[in-house]
This record gives C-alpha cells, sequence and structure tokens, in this order.
C-alpha cells in the first residue's frame, strides 16, 4: 500500500523506534469485529447461540473478532434481530469507554451511522434518554435504523448542527460522546479510500470543525458531566492539540484517566503547544500494539457549579417546557384492544399522536419546535382509519415475554428466511386456523418483526425496506 510522504514522516516522528512496526502492519490483513446487543441477550447467551466461530476483543467485555472473509454475519437471522452490532474492533473503544449508567440523558453528537450510540443506548437499559444527532440527514436516516434494530425507544434521533442543537439543550446531558469527523489516518488500512480523502481535506480543515464540535458539546454538558472525544486519526492537531483548545477555552474542564489496557500507548504531552502533563491521560490506539486500527480518546469532565451561601448547588440551564402538541387526552380504542397482548403498563402521559402516527415517549423530552429531527420516542404504529397497526420499531423493541402471540422459529427452519424476504408464511403445524390477529414473530425468542395471522396464513408486515433480497 502506498502512503503519502508526507505521512510516512509525520508517523517516523510520532513512532521514532515503533515506525517500522507500525508500517509492518499494512501487510497484514484488517480486523473483523462484532459487538453484542446486551439490552437483548447477554455476553454468555450469546457466546453458547453463535453460529461461528468468535473470539473475544480483550478490551472490549461484550466484543469479538470474527473471521470476515468467512463469515457473513450481516446476512444471518440473529443480526436481522438485533443481537450485535458490526464494527471495527478499536471503534468500539469510545463508547465502551465513556462511563454510561442506566437514568442518565446521554448526547452521540456526531452519531451516524449508529456504532456508538446503539452501545450507548444498551448501556442505558431502557431508562433516561439517549440523543443521537448527526448533521447529514441522509446519514442519520440510516443511524435511526440501527437504533431501531438494537431496540432502543428511549431516544431522540436528530440532524443538526451542534451550535443550533446546543440552543435547546443547555448545560442538560450527564454524558456526551463526540467521534469527532477527522481526517481518518487511522483507518489507511482498513479502507484505502482514506488516503485520498485525507489527500484532500487533511488534518488543518478538520482541527477546526473539531474544535467548534467540542466547544457545543462544553455547552450542553452539565456541571459534573462527562464528555468522551474521539477520533480515528494520529495527528496531533486533531488530538492532544484539540484537548488543549478546549481546556484553554473553558478551564472548568479536566482530563480524566481511562479504564487502561496494555495494548493502549499514553497521549503525548510534547506535541501540544502547552505540553501539559495531564494529556498522557489521553489514549492512543495504534495497529501495532493491539488488534485493530488507529484512534484517540480523551475523558473530560466538567468541574461542579460552586454551592451558595445556603449550601445548596447551583442549578444547571433550564430547559424550555415539553410542547403538548400530539398529548393524549383519550387513548385510541383500537389501541386500547391491541395492548390487552401486550404485557407491560401503557402510561397514557407518555403517548402522542401526530397524523396517523402513535408515539410512546421518554418521561423528560424538551420543546423541540423548530428542531430537524428523525424521531421523537418509541414509534408505536399507525392509528388510521380506526384501527391500529404496530410499528417494527415497537417489534424490535419488544422482547418475547412482552407479548402474549408469538411464533418463535428455530434458526434453521427455512420460514425465517422467507419471513425476512417478506414472503407469506404457511403456519397451520404452530397455531390453530381459528386463531388471528397480530402475531410478534421470533427466532429462537428473538423478535424480528409483525405478521397478521388469519386462517393459518401470516400475512408478512416485516418492514419493506429492511427485507432481504
Amino acid at each position: 500500500m502506498k502512503l503519502p510522504v508526507s505521512f510516512e514522516e509525520k508517523m517516523k516522528r510520532l513512532l521514532k523506534e515503533e515506525f517500522d512496526a507500525y508500517m509492518d502492519c499494512y501487510k497484514k490483513p484488517r480486523f473483523y469485529g462484532l459487538r453484542v446487543n446486551t439490552r437483548k441477550i447477554s455476553v454468555e447467551a450469546f457466546q453458547e447461540i453463535c453460529p461461528f466461530p468468535i473470539t473475544p476483543i480483550p478490551w472490549i467485555e461484550n466484543g469479538f473478532y470474527y473471521e470476515g472473509t468467512a463469515v457473513s454475519p450481516g446476512k444471518h437471522p440473529y443480526y436481522a434481530a438485533g443481537l450485535y452490532y458490526l464494527q471495527e474492533p478499536s471503534a468500539m473503544t469510545p463508547a465502551n469507554r465513556l462511563p454510561v449508567v442506566p437514568g442518565e440523558r446521554v448526547l452521540d453528537l456526531c452519531a451516524a451511522p449508529g456504532g456508538k450510540a446503539t452501545e450507548l443506548g444498551a448501556k442505558l437499559k431502557g431508562e433516561g434518554l439517549l440523543v443521537a444527532n448527526d448533521i447529514s440527514s441522509s446519514r442519520a436516516k440510516g443511524l435511526l435504523k440501527n437504533l431501531e434494530l438494537f431496540g432502543i425507544g428511549n431516544l431522540l434521533v436528530l440532524s443538526e448542527e451542534p451550535g443550533h442543537l446546543a440552543q435547546y439543550f443547555p448545560e442538560y446531558f450527564d454524558k456526551i460522546l463526540i467521534d469527532a469527523p477527522c481526517s481518518g489516518e487511522g483507518m489507511f488500512r482498513k479502507d484505502k479510500k482514506m488516503v485520498r480523502a485525507w489527500e484532500e481535506h487533511g488534518p488543518d480543515y478538520f482541527s477546526k470543525i473539531q474544535k467548534h464540535i467540542l466547544l457545543q458539546a462544553a455547552a450542553m454538558l452539565r456541571p459534573g458531566g462527562k464528555i468522551l472525544y474521539s477520533t480515528c486519526t494520529f495527528d496531533e492537531r486533531e488530538n492532544e492539540q484539540a484537548i488543549e483548545f478546549l481546556l484553554q477555552e473553558c478551564p472548568e474542564f479536566t482530563i480524566q484517566a481511562i479504564v487502561p489496557y496494555d495494548g493502549f500507548a499514553e497521549g503525548i504531552p510534547q506535541l501540544s503547544n502547552t505540553q501539559m502533563e495531564d494529556l498522557k491521560k489521553t489514549v492512543r490506539i495504534f495497529p501495532h500494539r493491539l488488534d485493530g486500527e488507529g484512534h484517540y480518546l480523551a475523558l473530560l469532565q466538567k468541574r461542579e457549579k460552586a454551592f451558595d451561601l445556603s449550601g445548596s448547588p447551583r442549578k444547571s440551564g433550564s430547559l424550555a417546557q415539553k410542547s403538548q402538541r400530539g398529548r393524549v387526552r383519550e387513548v385510541p380504542e383500537e389501541l386500547i384492544s391491541f395492548w390487552q397482548d401486550v404485557n407491560w403498563e401503557l402510561s397514557q402521559d407518555r403517548l402522542e399522536i401526530h397524523g396517523e402516527k402513535v408515539y410512546y415517549m421518554p418521561s423528560e423530552v424538551p420543546d423541540l419546535s423548530g428542531a430537524r429531527f428523525l424521531r421523537t420516542g418509541l414509534l408505536l404504529g399507525d392509528w388510521k382509519k380506526r384501527r391500529f397497526e404496530p410499528s417494527q420499531a415497537f417489534a424490535m423493541y419488544l422482547k418475547k415475554e412482552d407479548y402474549q402471540k408469538i411464533l418463535d422459529f428455530s434458526c434453521a427452519d427455512e420460514r425465517v428466511r422467507k419471513y425476512l424476504k417478506g414472503e407469506t408464511l404457511e403456519v397451520s403445524d404452530l397455531v390453530s386456523p381459528s386463531e388471528k390477529g397480530w402475531y410478534l414473530i421470533c427466532v429462537d425468542g428473538y423478535s424480528l418483526g409483525w405478521g397478521k395471522l388469519s386462517g393459518g396464513t401470516l400475512k408478512n408486515k416485516y418492514l419493506a425496506g429492511w427485507r432481504l433480497s
């Protein structure tokens, strides 16, 4: 692989005696990884049912290597059930090292296609709020699909410029992940096209964008909250110097230690203008030190605000009141009828209807009037012509025990692939001819989508845009 001369010279300066070992990694194949969706299945249970060989990624507790040239996990029904996400091993690190706990408000600021956001959503375990944003509306659509596939319901998916987003969420979030747009030097081995992109837009171009994003994120973080900043590049202008810039502009931030791993390298203070020693707490990932591509990570914490004379902490910025538009005063009878087969209680104050769409909202959402959003909350389904049709997103959100009418197929049953292709299924061997209505279709106990049963035949309701070709 031919690398730009200026890039090689930079890496020689950066790595010194490790440069030859780094260059040798280009002679080796890239690594393929998948990350288990712990919202749906435990790591141990997944290892028991995984139909192809996997090997643990040592620094990611729910991450595994697989042989990318030998298997196609993206075509397996377990992928359609949202049991795992395909992701480069090093790219799993940022969301893994951001300490998210259930109930928190979490923002993934540059979230598409969803590799980090899906892990953050799984960590929340259905509690709190995940806001996933990407400035590109087309990329945000792919982001939404991946979050729906993972069964994440406590979410907002937006497509906003970070500066505009900050107007809606002043000092609001407990945790923020910034997987910043970057020059991509760490991905040269994985994708050769990144070299040409680097020659067109290098570190100087991206460092300006990153500084802007960091400042906007800082304004949205509550006092005491944490930001995880990451790039997939090696250049100091996008890494140590970006963090140095934030600390100079926002002195209320401090660098925090990241959970270590033997293959991680320390950040390099000498690459910053001030040579601040705390930059050693940041992490560099090099492909010659572990089995993955290149990354940089920095964990930052915003200082708590001072106490007033009464001893109470000063409150962070307030949010606009939640909009009343769409609020349900009376639950439609059709939804009540459908809900008789759902095994969890519906809170009316979290229901909203916009046009024909019925949503189940997170417990706390600000007024987003004027914002470009693709999804607020969990889409339950469509209410039209005096009937309710449940959505694909709702099916992926439900677990087998959440719904009473189930058709659970073995992974080996040919009807699973027929279902994923959108075909009508004959299921008279599983249910009596008198049974009818909406059924949740599962594979080995994990939801895939809906079907409508009548006379032993299942009308396929798997979302058209998700079907296998």
